[in-house]
């Protein structure tokens, strides 16, 4: 039996190498003829630049002074360089929602400002292309707050800078472009909403960055008008591409600003690791995250490596903390199995301190439906 592990991380919990290296670890000592290929994953999202940086042998460029996702925050970040002069920059490790506690969230004033500083210095570095990964973001500014960090200016009717943040969108009147050229940008999506809409950036990723619905419809008129905005003056026509809604409209705004090209986080990584090959004469894929739910199938690792192993009739498993797809959802998805690693009952908090133990008796438990 071959059996492949192509794990996403379990945010907050484990990384997509230690869940790799925990059922393993299980599927070893329980059927020590098997044979078992990890292959930690990422999505474009959080940890993906710790895994390009791993995996190519780069290392860590150390930024301070960078500002958070609020203005007021200032904190000591990095950025990951790989062979060949490639600069690695995941927006969550300057403009995160895990940097900031539920009482500071708030997307009428987050800004990923400190995410452009982390783009600026790879520039100034020397860096001859540049991948930024999307995803975890605290923000809906439609990346204006990374584009003003590399010089592009957005001001008001009267010819001032309007504040940071996405509550600021809706009082830009004019874009003055910065002189110069960046490096070549690839953006790494880990979701393919579009900007505007029901599946835009304000509406579905709004609410879980600390807005209600009226700071919802303000932030979707915001991203309506700056993309009207970047139509009228910077000549990009005004049309929705998938991956647009990215990090709160980041996606968007990479292809206005940093004239970047928005590629599938999840297929790059997937590419880079191999997966394709490793699947050849696979019996099973076990993948996973921390919550299983409608997002993950659109764009992010678990749907991306179902929709790759059906296409090589390899089956596949899924153990992932939460659960919120209904059985009949994933055998239409082309799950097999589904295991959930918190128990009836459970707290995310203590499932997230005793996260190992978990993963690791659920992945005893899924073994033992194999035969189903």
């Amino acid at each position: 039996m071959k059996i492949i592990l192509a794990f996403d991380s379990f945010k907050g919990s484990l990384s997509a190498k230690t869940a790799c290296r925990v059922v393993a670890d299980k599927l070893r000592a329980i059927k020590p003829g098997w044979q078992v290929v990890s292959l930690p994953l990422a999505d474009g999202g959080e940890g993906t630049a710790a895994t390009l940086v791993e995996s190519c042998r780069g290392r860590w460029q150390v930024v301070e002074k960078v500002m958070g996702p609020l203005s007021t925050m200032r904190f000591t970040s990095s950025y990951g360089w790989l062979p060949g002069d490639i600069a690695v920059v995941e927006m969550a490790r300057a403009s995160g929602l895990t940097l900031l506690d539920n009482t500071q969230r708030n997307p009428l004033l987050t800004t990923s400002y400190g995410a452009g500083q982390l783009l600026a210095a790879a520039v100034k570095a020397g860096a001859k292309r540049i991948i930024l990964t999307l995803g975890g973001s605290a923000t809906v500014d439609a990346g204006t707050g990374a584009a003003r960090a590399l010089g592009w200016r957005f001001l008001d009717d009267k010819g001032k800078e309007v504040p940071l943040g996405g509550g600021g969108l809706c009082r830009i009147a004019q874009l003055q472009r910065p002189k110069g050229d960046l490096p070549p940008m690839e953006v790494w999506c880990d979701v393919r909403n579009p900007l505007l809409g029901p599946e835009g950036a304000a509406r579905v990723f709004g609410p879980q960055k600390g807005a209600d619905q009226v700071m919802v419809a303000e932030l979707e008129e915001g991203l309506q008008h700056i993309a009207e905005l970047v139509a009228s003056q910077l000549g990009l026509p005004f049309y929705d591409v998938p991956g647009d809604g990215a990090a709160g409209g980041f996606g968007f705004g990479a292809r206005a600003f940093f004239d970047a090209q928005l590629v599938s986080g999840a297929h790059k990584v997937m590419g880079l690791v191999g997966l394709e090959k490793e699947l050849e004469a696979a019996d099973w894929v076990i993948t996973g995250e921390g919550c299983l739910d409608e997002q993950s199938l659109q764009g992010k690792v678990v749907g991306e490596v179902t929709r790759l192993a059906q296409s090589q009739s390899v089956k596949v498993a899924v153990l992932s903390g939460r659960m919120l797809l209904e059985a009949g959802r994933c055998r239409e998805v082309g799950l097999a199995l589904c295991e959930p690693v918190m128990t009836r009952g459970m707290n995310i908090e203590t499932a997230m301190e005793q996260a190992e133990s978990l993963l690791a008796a659920a992945t005893e438990r899924l073994l033992g439906r194999f035969d189903e």
